[in-house]
């Protein structure tokens, strides 16, 4: 496990970063930051979160993933504004090989038994189980770590402080991805403040 694996599965909690405006990459960094959450996964769904992603990584105090990613040419893009982890909503093998190259770490989608037999297929032993409140939830990921003890899961889509310790208990959970503390209304308000306190509250009841 390299160390941006470890710091996610230390958290336990990843924040899904939807940016509109990349210049909120750096207040909203210092929140995470100061909140005691270091990671952030910022979706390719804006035009600024390239330069969001830059921002970040720039500030050199937390690891910044990049989500969203469906193909390897956006791949080559995020690795060049420096993302360490690339998130993708289904399971590409182009994707899959074009992390590989960069010597980035990957974890694709995958919610059914076939689509988790693929990625052990394409050696990788992390999934991303999406979306999760409506593939299943907790049941699902249970039944699937069963066949596949060796995969671990980091279920993202629905995830929320009233449900989040459901899916923590899993042991094969290895974090969960939520935008709960991230949420774009905040950032458009400015209220990083609000954030933080947010963020701090979500690690208290991952670990507890």
């Amino acid at each position: 496990m390299n160390a941006q694996m470890s710091t996610l599965v230390e958290r336990r909690i990843v924040p899904v970063v939807v940016l509109e405006h990349w210049r909120d990459a750096d207040p909203l960094g210092a929140a995470l930051v100061d909140g005691g959450l270091p990671v952030a996964e910022v979706t390719l769904r804006t035009k600024g979160a390239l330069e969001a992603i830059r921002a970040l990584a720039a500030r050199g105090d937390l690891i910044v993933g990049a989500g969203t990613v469906t193909d390897a040419r956006q791949v080559d893009q995020v690795v060049a504004a420096g993302a360490s982890f690339v998130v993708s909503p289904g399971l590409s093998s182009a994707v899959v090989e074009r992390c590989r190259e960069s010597g980035v770490s990957v974890i694709p989608g995958a919610v059914t038994a076939t689509e988790v037999q693929a990625a052990i297929e394409a050696g990788l032993d992390t999934v991303k189980f999406f979306p999760a409140a409506t593939s299943g939830g907790p049941a699902a990921i249970r039944a699937l770590s069963a066949p596949f003890a060796g995969v671990s899961f980091m279920p993202t889509g629905g995830i929320s402080p009233a449900n989040l310790q459901d899916y923590l208990s899993i042991p094969a959970v290895v974090a969960a991805g939520g935008s709960w503390m991230v949420s774009p209304a905040m950032i458009a308000a400015g209220d990083f403040a609000g954030i933080t306190e947010i963020t701090a509250q979500a690690i208290a009841l991952a670990q507890a």
